[in-house]
């Protein structure tokens, strides 16, 4: 699935793009005056392949749950048992990710890829459980290759199903009590960074516990042989095996299932950042199906989005995750892609363009 996935994924379409551009200078408005809307317009044109592209709705959030080995070196003070808690508060519709989603209209799937804990049945759960939790990143690999692989296919799996169900656009979202330190170890290594500069203090964590998490993401990159110097797909995938989570590589999965659909993806915070990143090694074209909804106040996501090369659409200092940023966003992409539909040219309203 993974490979038929990647040979299905195509760059954006420089003719829809260069289209798109032309037809936002036709519009009745002063030509650049939408700033990034237009942007983003112009480059869901070139995901689609089609001026104007189709409209991002309705959309899908998939929350993608797993617990880490990692927890058990106190990078958090969050109980681990968090995690299996708050995907039963998605399920009855008590998170932040569920009030947005109702204010956004935004169905929300919860995929259970490596919870701790085994879950009751529930019509929204997924159950695509690749193990519970994951190894300790810092005492080797948190996962087999083979492990991240079924992952990634379980991500795929779950938006090739969104999309088949009529979803236009995809959101990420993430639970996962300790990701933020697998996340600051992959932003590392695929970014290139070092660690003290990706790390964040998460959930909220004092000095001396942020000192120690990034001490343990030094440690988990030094166990792991890696360098940060990656440039194959097969390097990626050991990268993301050694120091990921289950949900990071189902979220690259789920990336990459969207752009092979010419579905866009709006990514949410630093963990959807990391897993970006992933899905970028893989096949760099999935990245020109993505829009960033916002910029996380973990130091991490704004070295993901440089790399990456991604404009977040919001700034508002948030670091909750769930899909919460992503959620906010989903409204703009939606106004953009608006303004290509139904605002009339200068010719077809009759109004008189500025002179160049």
């Amino acid at each position: 699935m993974l490979a038929e996935t990647l040979a299905a994924i195509r760059p954006a379409d420089p003719r829809a793009l260069a289209e798109a551009r032309a037809y936002q200078d036709r519009l009745t408005k002063p030509r650049g005056s939408l700033g990034v809307l237009e942007e983003i317009a112009v480059r869901l044109s070139g995901a689609a392949g089609v001026t104007p592209p189709p409209m991002p709705e309705p959309a899908a959030l998939a929350i993608f749950a797993a617990d880490h080995g990692v927890h058990a070196r106190g990078v958090t003070p969050w109980p681990q048992e968090v995690t299996v808690q708050m995907v039963a508060n998605f399920l009855a519709g008590g998170a932040v990710a569920n009030a947005l989603a109702a204010q956004a209209g935004v169905s929300v799937t919860v995929v259970d890829v490596g919870v701790a804990a085994d879950l009751p049945d529930a019509p929204s759960l997924v159950r695509q459980k690749i193990g519970y939790g994951t190894d300790d990143l810092s005492k080797g690999p948190a996962m087999s290759v083979d492990q991240a692989v079924r992952a990634l296919e379980a991500g795929i799996g779950v938006a090739r199903d969104l999309v088949a169900g009529g979803a236009r656009c995809l959101i990420t979202g993430d639970m996962g009590i300790a990701n933020t330190t697998a996340s600051a170890a992959l932003i590392a290594v695929f970014a290139g960074r070092d660690p003290a500069e990706v790390t964040g203090r998460g959930t909220g964590i004092d000095d001396e516990t942020y000192k120690h998490k990034v001490d343990i993401v030094r440690e988990a990159l030094r166990t792991n042989g890696l360098s940060g110097a990656l440039i194959s797909p097969s390097e990626a995938l050991r990268a993301l095996a050694a120091v990921g989570g289950f949900e990071h590589a189902a979220i690259a999965g789920f990336i990459l299932g969207g752009a092979a659909a010419r579905v866009p993806v709006i990514l949410d915070g630093v963990i959807a950042g990391a897993a970006a990143l992933v899905a970028a090694a893989l096949d760099p074209a999935a990245i020109d199906h993505c829009v960033a909804g916002h910029r996380s106040a973990e130091p991490g996501h704004t070295a993901a989005l440089e790399h990456l090369g991604l404009r977040p659409l919001v700034d508002l200092e948030l670091r909750l995750g769930e899909g919460s940023g992503g959620l906010l966003a989903h409204p703009l992409v939606c106004s953009a892609v608006r303004v290509m539909h139904d605002v009339a040219t200068f010719d077809s309203a009759g109004v008189t363009e500025k002179p160049v």
